[in-house]
């Protein structure tokens, strides 16, 4: 961590990411509270801000542990976290090298659902001496990853608990395709309890009954306590917020943590004004808000980034009466904070609105 001078901001370059630390804090203490008042465990994608710093936080603040996606985010956040879940298959010797690798008081987990990846983390993890938790990977209706039925899922466990070097632990799912607003969620979280009573029956009937079952997302966060079996939650982008979160009422735009400040280098065409964020700080993904766009102003959300380039955000002027001048400051809200952030160095870390530390971005890349 890098102490900023009081005045840095004004002299920061272009484009760069800033986090508000207030408002980090007050989401961290909601989600807290939440999961205290619901018996939920609280376990934290760091694959949203890829920061040891922020994973303190969240660990200050209740969580039980860190759910990491890369090799990369175990080893920083092993520096923090004696608890790491690696939710993804961990297929391939490179990557068992570095998990094995890691240090010996990280506990650590893995999801997978194949016996391939389970065989090659039986091998690494006895060749290491370590035990590794395993959590079986049930698909729940995004169709990425996970078994396909109870029965699939009971052959797997059986399998995990007859190999060296690894020990079942439970099963794991994300509800990533469940993106309706918060209000409309119902019929879907209905649907979601069903299924996985049908995988956590079969299994209790196999006396495998899971003691971890993990599961939830920002936008189902704040009614993952409908999910009936739910041990556990794995919300990323909620330490941060960003304009998806907020289009589906998982947080208020005042909730929004994070923003990219940028410079406005050109108004020459009528309408609009042109910013030196494009696709390379803000990241090219369509959103969930009605009215499109790539991002919106902090301070001004009726003011949209309407088309990207590389290097060039162009922002929509035509529902506003603001016109800023060439060299006027802004900071734009991305669509999905965690693509933003992988495409910077270092977080700009702001207390009462003033610079107040730099934080390396530390786990993006390899």
């Amino acid at each position: 961590m890098r102490r900023m001078d009081a005045h840095s901001l004004d002299s920061l370059v272009t484009p760069a990411a800033l986090v508000d630390l207030d408002r980090v804090e007050a989401n961290l203490q909601r989600v807290a509270t939440y999961a205290r008042e619901h018996g939920l465990r609280w376990r934290p994608h760091t694959k949203t801000h890829k920061t040891a710093e922020l994973t303190a936080l969240q660990l200050r603040a209740g969580a039980i542990g860190a759910t990491v996606a890369t090799p990369r985010e175990a080893e920083v956040m092993a520096n923090v976290a004696a608890d790491v879940l690696l939710a993804y298959p961990p297929v391939g010797a490179g990557r068992l090298a570095r998990l094995m690798a890691l240090p010996p008081y990280a506990r650590l987990s893995v999801a997978l659902d194949s016996r391939e990846a389970l065989e090659g983390l039986g091998r690494a993890a006895d060749a290491a001496g370590r035990t590794v938790g395993v959590l079986v990977e049930v698909d729940m209706g995004m169709r990425r990853v996970g078994v396909q039925t109870p029965e699939d899922a009971v052959a797997l466990a059986r399998a995990i608990a007859s190999t060296r070097g690894v020990e079942y632990r439970g099963i794991i799912f994300y509800p990533g395709h469940l993106r309706a607003p918060l209000a409309e969620q119902g019929p879907a979280l209905h649907e979601q309890s069903s299924r996985l009573g049908t995988f956590v029956d079969a299994l209790a009937a196999a006396g495998l009954r899971p003691s971890i079952v993990s599961g939830g997302s920002t936008p189902t966060l704040w009614r993952s306590h409908e999910v009936v079996g739910l041990t556990e939650i794995r919300p990323g982008i909620n330490v941060l917020n960003d304009r998806n979160s907020a289009a589906v009422g998982a947080c208020d735009w005042s909730e929004c943590a994070y923003s990219v400040l940028a410079t406005v280098v050109s108004t020459a065409v009528p309408g609009q004004a042109v910013i030196d964020a494009g696709s390379k700080a803000l990241a090219k993904e369509e959103g969930l808000a009605p009215q499109g766009g790539y991002g919106a102003l902090l301070d001004r959300p009726e003011v949209l980034v309407r088309g990207l380039s590389e290097e060039h955000g162009l922002l929509d002027l035509s529902g506003t009466a603001w016109r800023p001048r060439v060299g006027e400051r802004v900071r734009v809200v991305p669509n999905h904070v965690c693509a933003s952030v992988n495409l910077h160095e270092r977080l700009h870390v702001l207390r009462g609105g003033a610079p107040h530390a730099t934080w390396a971005v530390a786990a993006r890349g390899w």
